[in-house]
């Protein structure tokens, strides 16, 4: 009786492992990928929520993502909104605004969300400004892309490019 019962113990245990395996997190880790720039993420879905003003605060920064703050690692000395930087990996943290984002490359790695952001402000490497405007359609997960010569943020109804090289 002791060893059938320790089976279905051990079977019970493994399907919940499997069962938790199984399961893709709701904001997965996403890298995106361009000539000298990487990009790793935490990729939320908008389900149904206003995302930019509400979920997302106009005037406050934000890790420009889910989870772990975003980091962006140049492969070689580079540029970011024409401002010079040098190789490495930084967190990129943004202030949205409804026609116009702060962009922030910070030195201070492995952040969660930009709750300590006001302790690591002083480790800001660069500051710069772009134009966000309007998706002619909504875009459901957050998507940060790396075409040439540049890098797109889209989520919901925002777009926003940052000249990168």
């Amino acid at each position: 009786m002791k060893h059938v019962l320790l089976f279905f113990a051990l079977l019970a245990g493994t399907c919940s492992f499997v069962s938790a395996q199984e399961k893709a997190p709701k904001s997965p880790r996403i890298t995106a990928e361009g000539k000298n720039v990487k990009i790793a993420y935490g990729q939320p879905s908008k389900r149904n929520r206003v995302i930019f003003g509400e979920l997302v605060p106009y005037g406050k920064v934000w890790r420009l993502g889910a989870n772990e703050a975003t980091e962006i690692t140049f492969a070689k000395d580079g540029s970011f909104g024409g401002k010079p930087v040098k190789a490495g990996t930084y967190t990129l943290f943004t202030i949205p605004e409804a026609s116009e984002w702060t962009f922030i490359l910070n030195s201070e790695l492995k952040q969660w969300g930009a709750y300590d952001y006001d302790k690591i402000k002083d480790k800001n490497v660069l500051e710069v400004k772009a134009k966000a405007t309007k998706t002619s359609a909504p875009v459901e997960k957050l998507t940060i892309t790396l075409p040439a010569n540049k890098l797109v943020v889209e989520w919901d109804q925002t777009h926003v490019e940052v000249p990168v090289k």
